[in-house]
C-alpha cells in the first residue's frame, strides 16, 4: 500500500526545490511529489533528473505533478494530475499499467470518474484554506470528508484517499477518523525548523506505532 505521508515540493528555483526535498528525505519522508509550476522546461528537466537520483538513493517514491512528459523521460514512479491537467485515460496509455496515477478531486462524482479512467489514488481537498495553491475548489472541512467517505462506502468503492490543503499536525487525528488513507502536505514541512520531529510525529499519527 502507498505511503501515508506525501510531501508536495516547494521552491521557486531549482536550488530551492533541491534544498527542500533533500531536507525532507534526510528527515524521514519517503514519498515526494515534485511540483514546480513556475519552472521552465529546461529547469524542470534538470530538477527532475536530480530528484530522481535522490529518491532512488533514499528508496523513496517519486511522483511528478502535472508533467506526464517529464515522468516518461525520467521513468518516475508516476504522476499526479490536477483538474486542468492531461486526462487520466491519456496518461495511462502513455505510462502503462505499472505506473502510479494520482488525481485531484473535490467531489464524490469526480472520484468516480477518476476511478473509471484508471486512477490509483485520490488527492481530496482542500481540507481548509491554503496559500500553497491558487484557484482553490470549495473547502471540504471534516464534514465534507465524512460525507464523501460515506458515499464511497455506500457505493462499495475502495481507493486510497489523501486529504490535502492546509493540514496541520493538530488536525491529522480528526481527519484519520473520517477514514482517509493518508495526507499530502507541503508548507508545514517546508517551513518547519524541526523537520525530523514533525515528520516523525506525522508518521506516528498516520501509522499508529510510528513504523512506516
Amino acid at each position: 500500500m502507498y505511503n501515508k505521508l506525501q510531501y508536495i515540493s516547494q521552491g521557486n528555483t531549482v536550488q530551492e526545490q533541491l534544498h527542500n526535498i533533500q531536507l525532507v528525505l534526510d528527515n524521514g519522508c519517503t514519498w515526494i511529489q515534485l511540483r514546480f509550476k513556475n519552472g521552465n522546461d529546461l529547469d524542470f528537466n534538470v530538477l527532475s533528473k536530480k530528484i530522481k537520483l535522490l529518491c532512488e538513493s533514499y528508496k523513496a517514491t517519486l511522483i511528478i505533478n502535472d508533467r506526464v512528459d517529464v515522468a516518461l523521460k525520467i521513468a518516475s514512479d508516476g504522476v499526479h494530475l490536477g483538474l486542468d491537467d492531461m486526462k487520466i485515460k491519456d496518461a495511462r496509455v502513455l505510462l502503462g499499467n505499472t505506473k502510479i496515477i494520482g488525481a485531484t478531486a473535490n467531489t464524490f462524482s469526480a472520484i468516480q470518474n477518476h476511478i473509471q479512467n484508471g486512477c490509483d489514488y485520490i488527492g481530496l481537498g482542500p481540507f481548509q484554506f491554503t496559500k500553497t495553491k491558487d484557484n482553490l475548489s470549495p473547502i471540504l472541512g471534516l464534514d465534507g470528508y465524512r460525507s464523501i467517505r460515506a458515499q464511497l462506502k455506500a457505493a462499495n468503492i475502495e481507493i486510497p484517499i489523501y486529504a490535502i490543503g492546509g493540514i496541520t499536525l493538530e488536525n491529522v487525528d480528526s481527519l484519520l477518523e473520517t477514514g482517509i488513507h493518508g495526507i499530502a502536505v507541503s508548507a508545514i514541512i517546508t517551513q518547519s525548523n524541526q523537520k525530523h520531529k514533525l515528520i516523525t510525529q506525522l508518521n506516528e499519527k498516520l501509522y499508529g506505532n510510528g513504523i512506516v
